[in-house]
C-alpha cells in the first residue's frame, strides 16, 4: 500500500518512488512557474541523495516555462530564503523534508520575501497544481539557469551582523557539531570559523544519507554528547537535516530539550531588548515566563513556521517553535538554525557563563512528546469528545485541540496539545507540566483517549 502524500502550509511531502513521484516533482515545477508567473526562482536542497534528481527535474522544467532558475545546490533552508530575498526573485523552492527520514523528499515554496507561503496561498497553488492548465514556452522565451558563490557569505553576513562578534572571538569556543552529514554541515563550520571557533565535526559530510535519525532530539545525539566529553568542548550543537532547526549539548554532555532553544534565545534577546514574543501552541510555557519576567506580550498561534511569521510581521522582537526553531526578524523571517548558534554563543559569551549555567536560570517545565496512528475521518469525534470531558477548562481551537488544565488538582498548570500532523499521517500529543508524574499522567491520559475512539 502506497504511503500518503501530505499537502498542507508546510508543502508537499511523500515517500520517494511511491507519492513523489518524477510526473509529481514536474506538475509541482509546471505549477509554481505559473505561480511566480515565469518569474526567478532561486532553489536549494538539504543534501539527501534524492534531492539532485528531484531538483534537476524541476529546475529544467521551470525553465521551459519561462523561468531564470538559480541553482544553490545543497543548502539550509533559511539560505535559500535569504537568497529570494537577495536577488530580488520572486519566488524559492527548498527540496527538503527536513526531519523526516531518508526515504522521504519534499517542495517547500516561499514567496518573493522570503517567506513561505500561508494557508490562503498555497490553497491557491494546490488550485494551480490541480488544474494543470498552463502550456511551456516557445523556444526563445524559455528561461535560463545560473548559480552563484555568494549564498553563504551573504546568510552568514546577516548573522554576524546581530552578535558581538569581537565578544565571541575572544572566548575562543570549542564546539561539537553534529549537521547530521546535510545542508548545515559546510556553512555552519565556516560560520563558527569566522567566529574564531574550534569545531569538532560529527557528521559534517554531505553523503546522500543520515547517519543518524534526522530529527535533532536528545535521544538521537549520543554522538555528539560523546564527542563533547571527549574534546572538551563548550558545547555542542545539532541540525536537522535542511539546518532550520538546532538542538543543544551543553559542557557536561547533556542535551538539553529542544524546546530551550527558543527559551535561551528568547532570553538573551529580551535582556538587551523588550519586545514581543511569538510562538506557537506545542512550544513551552517556559518561553511565556520569560516574556512575563520582562512585560512583554507572548502571543500563541498554530503549529507551523508561516503562522508564527504572519503573527510575526505585526511586530516582533524574537519568535520561533519548540522544536528548535529559532526565528529572529532582525535576520531573517524564517527558522535559521545558525541564527541560533550565533545568539547561543553570543549570550555564553557576554555573561561569561557555562550553557549549563544558563540553562539552570531558566524556568523548568517538563514535557512528553509522542505520536499515534490516527485517521483524519475521526477527527470532528474526537474534538468532540475532548470539549466535552474537559469543559470546564482552558480551551483552544485554533489548531487541533490545546487543553490548559485549572480545576482538575492531578493536572493542574499543565497543560496538552493534540493535533494531526502537517507533515506526517499520524496525530500528535504534546504534553508539559511542572512535575515529570504530572506530565506523564496527561500524556496517558490522552493517549488512552484518543486510542479509544
Amino acid at each position: 500500500m502506497a504511503s500518503e502524500l501530505m499537502k498542507s502550509v508546510s508543502g508537499i511531502r511523500g515517500i520517494v518512488g511511491e507519492t513523489m513521484t518524477p510526473e509529481l516533482v514536474l506538475n509541482i515545477a509546471r505549477a509554481f512557474a505559473q505561480y511566480v508567473h515565469g518569474g526567478k526562482v532561486v532553489i536549494g536542497r538539504d543534501g539527501r541523495c534524492t534531492g539532485h534528481a528531484i531538483s534537476a527535474i524541476a529546475e529544467s522544467v521551470l525553465t521551459m516555462y519561462g523561468c531564470d532558475v538559480v541553482d544553490l545546490g545543497v543548502v539550509p533552508t533559511p539560505t535559500v530564503q535569504i537568497m529570494v530575498e537577495e536577488l530580488d526573485a520572486a519566488g524559492g523552492i527548498i527540496i527538503s523534508a527536513s526531519h523526516n527520514p531518508i526515504e522521504w523528499n519534499a517542495f517547500k515554496l516561499v514567496k518573493s520575501d522570503g517567506t513561505f507561503l500561508n494557508s490562503r496561498e498555497i490553497e491557491h497553488f494546490f488550485d494551480i497544481l490541480e488544474k494543470g492548465s498552463n502550456r511551456p514556452k516557445v523556444w526563445d522565451e524559455v528561461g535560463q539557469s545560473y548559480t552563484t558563490d555568494n549564498a553563504f557569505a551573504s546568510h552568514i553576513r546577516r548573522v554576524v551582523n546581530n552578535v558581538s562578534v569581537s565578544t565571541i572571538k575572544r572566548r575562543r569556543f570549542k564546539v561539537a557539531l553534529d549537521s547530521v552529514n546535510a545542508s548545515g554541515s559546510y556553512i555552519t563550520a565556516e560560520l563558527l570559523n569566522y567566529l574564531n571557533c574550534k569545531t569538532v565535526p560529527v557528521y559534517c559530510e554531505i553523503t546522500g544519507t543520515f547517519p543518524r535519525v534526522a530529527e535533532p532530539q536528545a535521544q538521537n545525539l549520543s554522538d555528539l554528547s560523546e564527542a563533547v566529553l571527549r574534546y572538551k568542548c563548550d558545547v555542542g550543537f545539532a541540525q536537522d537535516p535542511d539546518a532550520d532547526r538546532l538542538a543543544l549539548i551543553d559542557e557536561m554532555g547533556a542535551p538539553l530539550s529542544e524546546e530551550y532553544t527558543l527559551a535561551l534565545v528568547t532570553e538573551h534577546l529580551l535582556s538587551k531588548m523588550k519586545g514581543r514574543v511569538v510562538t506557537n501552541l506545542s512550544t513551552t510555557k517556559a518561553v511565556e515566563d520569560i516574556a512575563a519576567k520582562y512585560g512583554v506580550e507572548c502571543v500563541r498561534t498554530p503549529v507551523g513556521e508561516i503562522h508564527v511569521v504572519e503573527e510575526m510581521k505585526r511586530g516582533a522582537r524574537i519568535g520561533g517553535e519548540g522544536n528548535g526553531g529559532i526565528i529572529s526578524p532582525d535576520v531573517h523571517l524564517g527558522r535559521d538554525s545558525l541564527a541560533g548558534i550565533a545568539y547561543i554563543l553570543d549570550m555564553m559569551a557576554e555573561r561569561k557563563k557555562t550553557l549549563s549555567e544558563l540553562f539552570n536560570e531558566l524556568p523548568r517545565y517538563h514535557m512528553r512528546k509522542g505520536k499515534v496512528s490516527f485517521s483524519r475521518a475521526k477527527l470532528k469525534g474526537l474534538y468532540a469528545k475532548i470539549k466535552k470531558t474537559f469543559k470546564n477548562e482552558k480551551i483552544s481551537d485554533i489548531d487541533g485541540i490545546r487543553i490548559d488544565f485549572k480545576t482538575i488538582e492531578k493536572f493542574e498548570n499543565g497543560w496538552v496539545h493534540l493535533r494531526p500532523s502537517n507533515t506526517e499521517p499520524v496525530f500528535r500529543i504534546i504534553a508539559e507540566a511542572d512535575s515529570i508524574e504530572k506530565c506523564e499522567a496527561i500524556y496517558n491520559y490522552c493517549g488512552r483517549l484518543i486510542k479509544s475512539l
